[in-house]
């Protein structure tokens, strides 16, 4: 019986520092596949030394470049991952039985983030660090919307089980860097807003708080 394929897909923007740690986990995956976008540091010798399949472009927004990156991938499996992220040895085996079983067209995986080399994992928000993403996927069933930041996402097909191991995510190296990170998020999110005339509601903001409130220091 012939086992189903994987490939493994980074999106980068000069990110020459942490890349070459990140596709050294992914070196269970039957295709690597890098995708540049407007990088001028040394990502593309990096990912050239592991064998990746290299695509380069210019995306103004996050969506278009991850469609692109999807669209590189030839194999019948996907597993997105950014270049600040690590697959443990205990994951990629699990990800690998877990395309095996064939049963399920896209699997959640549960996330450990870092600022610097602390963990962190309660008291806040999604655009802090990601408690889970949607990064396993058969080819095919996902499709990532216009939107500059944190696109929508469009599905076809069933939703597995959420997986038992967890991705390590460095999300930023100190609080200053992840402020400013979250400037630049506030930026692009209000372009969207002003493009698409929805602005929110008052009552939905305050919705908003209370839900994030919860969800953050109770939820979690």
């Amino acid at each position: 019986v012939k086992l189903p394929t994987l490939s493994a897909v980074v999106s980068v923007h000069n990110e020459e520092n942490g890349l070459a740690a990140c596709l050294e986990t992914l070196t269970f995956a039957d295709e690597l596949v890098v995708i540049l976008d407007r990088c001028t540091d040394c990502s593309q010798e990096i990912s050239i030394g592991f064998g990746a399949v290299i695509s380069e472009g210019a995306w103004e927004r996050e969506g278009e470049r991850r469609n692109a990156a999807i669209a590189a991938c030839s194999c019948d499996w996907i597993l997105e991952v950014d270049a600040d992220e690590r697959v443990s040895t205990e994951l990629g085996k699990e990800i690998r039985t877990v395309i095996a079983s064939n049963e399920f067209d896209w699997y959640e995986i549960p996330v450990d983030n870092y600022i610097g080399d602390r963990l962190v994992r309660y008291g806040w928000g999604a655009s802090y660090g990601k408690a889970a993403y949607p990064g396993l996927f058969r080819n095919g069933a996902k499709i990532w919307g216009p939107q500059r930041v944190h696109p929508r996402l469009v599905w076809d097909g069933r939703k597995g089980p959420m997986l038992t191991n967890r991705l390590e995510h460095f999300v930023d190296r100190s609080i200053t860097d992840m402020i400013k990170r979250l400037d630049s998020y506030s930026t692009a999110r209000a372009k969207d807003m002003r493009e698409s005339s929805d602005s929110g509601s008052y009552p939905g903001y305050i919705r908003r708080i209370f839900s994030r409130f919860i969800k953050c220091y109770i939820g979690r």
